[in-house]
């Protein structure tokens, strides 16, 4: 008789799920086809409560080659390099009920959590420069192509969609942020928003 899993309720990190043995619908065949595909820019859009962070969640611990937690799992038949790229990963979930400094204040701490990882201790200013150094450095210091992820890409613009004068400073922020994924695409392996 088959082991009986744990759903695994409120919980969006691959690496958990795995790891506790929890109920995991193995989407990896996906996965591995869009890292394949040849594309590099990659946009979903789904309703609430359909899998984006769990799917951004397994594209980390993939492009970050733990092949550990993909025993089992369909990608472990069709992935025969497993090479380990530098990530860096965006959650703007918490950027939510904010005014155009607030959010810029905010995206400045998740560039600044990165920046540690990459011993970036002098930022450049702004935060579309900010990021343009980080993908810049990750690329230099790891010399492989860089794996943008960003969870919840619209969370700082859905609270003000009702006031459209907030919602154009937010964009623009959020706009001028994003810019250098197409500035620096020649150093990105993989981008997903």
């Amino acid at each position: 008789m088959a082991e009986l899993k744990l759903y695994p309720v409120g919980i969006q990190t691959f690496e958990e799920i795995i790891t506790r043995n929890l109920l995991y619908v193995d989407k990896t065949e996906y996965v591995y086809r869009m890292t394949h595909s040849g594309g590099k820019h990659f946009f979903l859009s789904r309703p609430r409560r359909f899998g984006k962070s769990l799917l951004v969640s397994t594209f980390k611990s993939y492009f970050l080659g733990k092949k550990e937690l993909f025993k089992g799992l369909a990608i472990e038949k069709l992935e025969k390099e497993w090479t380990e790229y530098p990530v860096l990963h965006f959650d703007m979930s918490g950027g939510k009920h904010m005014d155009k400094e607030q959010l810029e204040e905010y995206l400045g701490y998740r560039l600044q959590d990165e920046e540690k990882k990459w011993g970036i201790s002098n930022p450049a200013k702004g935060n579309n420069n900010r990021l343009i150094d980080l993908i810049s450095t990750a690329y230099q210091k790891s010399g492989k192509q860089v794996v943008v992820l960003i969870d919840e890409y619209d969370a700082p613009l859905l609270d003000v969609a009702h006031d459209n004068d907030r919602l154009i400073a937010l964009r623009d922020v959020m706009r001028n942020f994003y810019s250098p994924l197409k500035y620096r695409e020649p150093v990105l392996r993989f981008v997903f928003l």
